[in-house]
């Protein structure tokens, strides 16, 4: 991905790992997540228009047709707000991530309208009231501004850096359903709640050590997942049965799953009707992002 790509482009946020660690009284669920981002996801354009409009186009583009508040448009009303300009623009957002699949296509696509719209409309907001405004839009917005590997903690609004990773292959996989993260949440009701350890070791050694340490750690959402969707079992087999697969796990509450491989070349998306697939390798946003 070229820097020419930035800050339009909403790359997929992949869940290497994530643990549920408790719950608040507000019902939100507190997680702790080492969070990752693909070199696949949408983009997001604007140019001027007395009004604000959005056109969604893409491969995915007829899933969210019917949509009549898409985060996108809620985004760029709450920049508005927030600055104290006119929300004007043709923003035009094209789909390449499924719907609902675990991998933040909406989260990704708000905080690329977020950071499109700020040099648009030449307004900033100091990373404070940022933040607070993304979270206003979801729990992933925050991660998915910056979209560097991160920590994720509390309901996404604690965000720590780590380390640089390693290069590595990345395959995602997505079945082609739905899954409703409501009803995961509540499959797992009664499950005890886990402790943090999305972060595993206290530095990257290398490729083996890294997927050493995240076997033993895991998604919480996995198996009530597959419960409820037994395709996404079906997933996980077929990217573990593939060679050089050196971990598979599902991606946030699913349905996409990813395997992780030593290379780039070795990560090659799997042909199968109906599934949606991608491989290669992370993306980190050009040093001139910060």
């Amino acid at each position: 991905m070229s820097e020419a790509d930035w800050p339009g482009f909403a790359p997929a946020k992949v869940n290497l790992t994530l643990r549920v660690t408790g719950r608040r009284a507000d019902g939100y669920h507190l997680l702790d997540s080492l969070v990752v981002f693909a070199g696949v996801g949408d983009r997001v354009s604007v140019r001027p228009s007395a009004h604000l409009s959005l056109e969604i186009t893409g491969p995915f583009g007829h899933g969210l047709a019917m949509e009549v508040d898409n985060l996108v448009l809620r985004a760029a009303r709450r920049l508005a707000e927030a600055t104290g300009v006119p929300a004007q623009g043709a923003i035009t957002l094209e789909k390449h991530l499924p719907i609902s699949s675990g991998i933040g296509g909406g989260s990704a696509d708000a905080a690329a309208a977020l950071r499109v719209l700020a040099r648009f409309w030449d307004v900033a907001l100091t990373e404070a009231e940022t933040r607070v405004l993304a979270l206003g839009l979801g729990a992933d917005v925050p991660a998915c501004l910056a979209s560097r590997s991160v920590r994720m903690q509390g309901i996404g609004e604690t965000l720590s850096p780590v380390p640089p990773l390693p290069a590595m292959g990345i395959v995602l996989v997505n079945p082609g359903i739905p899954v409703s993260t409501p009803a995961i949440f509540r499959a797992r009701a009664g499950t005890a709640f886990s402790d943090a350890d999305a972060v595993p070791g206290a530095g990257w050694v290398g490729l083996a050590e890294i997927v050493t340490a995240l076997a033993l750690s895991g998604n919480d959402l996995e198996a009530p997942a597959v419960a409820l969707a037994p395709v996404i079992g079906t997933v996980l087999a077929a990217l573990r049965a593939r060679p050089g697969c050196l971990l598979a796990r599902m991606s946030g509450s699913g349905a996409t799953c990813f395997g992780l491989f030593a290379d780039v070349d070795a990560a090659q998306p799997l042909d199968v009707p109906g599934w949606w697939s991608w491989g290669g390798g992370l993306y980190e946003p050009p040093a001139s992002a910060l």
